[in-house]
């Protein structure tokens, strides 16, 4: 991963300002909310409904947790955990509120409103006191906050003692000619999909490019731990293309 300065961050492959990458990136989802589900499910050919449910699998939800669900978007990850809980909250936050509006629509329409709260706000600046929440979710959007070792470390704020995170993120095939070949697929044909479906090439150009971008599996872990939570552990999926990062607030 390329170094970049204090002042400056990725965005896709290229390298901007840091005040401006938040921006950039609420477009990015603004323009892809009505089609984000559909998309999701066309270029992970539906695995990435395998990956969430291995999320939950080593997550375990109990009745009567509380979540928090960063960059959660539509809200897949808390209807999972939810359904899985049989009983609980959820608070949804995403910086992109027609991101939320479209899961909104999903909670009333499957009566799961009373159960749900949606907060637009940012990762790295969490607008809730200590020590709230049972868990923290966060599902393919770490990768594109400014600073995630921010995010983590906020992450370890809000969470209670005895509290779980959970991050589930692309990440990188231990293996050169397997990555290469991922590339080849990312690269020439998730664009062009964005197109077809979305209306929107340069978006999902962006979400390849910001793939690229993060950190490996093992660089991660470690910044996990930075946050300050223990046990910090890691599994792969699909032979690296995604893992699962988790850590414990003890």
């Amino acid at each position: 991963m390329a170094k970049i300065d204090d002042k400056t961050t990725h965005f896709g492959f290229e390298t901007v300002p840091e005040d401006q990458k938040a921006g950039r990136v609420q477009g990015v989802f603004s323009s892809v909310a009505s089609k984000y589900d559909i998309m999701n499910d066309v270029m992970s050919v539906g695995i990435h409904r395998i990956w969430k449910e291995a999320m939950m699998d080593w997550l375990a939800p109990r009745p009567g947790q509380r979540l928090l669900d960063v960059a959660g978007g539509t809200g897949d990850i808390s209807f999972k955990f939810l359904g899985r809980a049989g009983e609980g909250f959820a608070t949804v936050l995403d910086l992109t509120e027609p991101m939320l509006v479209e899961g909104r629509k999903r909670a009333e329409a499957e009566d799961r409103a009373a159960n749900l709260d949606w907060v637009v706000g940012d990762a790295m600046a969490l607008p809730f006191e200590d020590n709230t929440f049972d868990v923290y979710t966060i599902s393919f959007g770490i990768r594109n906050v400014t600073r995630p070792q921010e995010a983590l470390n906020e992450a370890y704020r809000v969470l209670r003692p005895g509290g779980r995170l959970m991050v589930l993120e692309f990440s990188q095939i231990p293996n050169d000619m397997m990555q290469k070949a991922y590339d080849l697929y990312s690269f020439n044909v998730i664009p062009r999909m964005g197109q077809m479906i979305a209306g929107d090439r340069d978006s999902y150009q962006y979400l390849v490019e910001s793939i690229r971008n993060f950190p490996d599996q093992e660089t991660f872990l470690e910044m996990v731990r930075e946050a300050g939570f223990g046990n910090a552990k890691y599994r792969n999926l699909s032979m690296g293309i995604a893992a699962l990062h988790s850590g414990w607030k003890l």
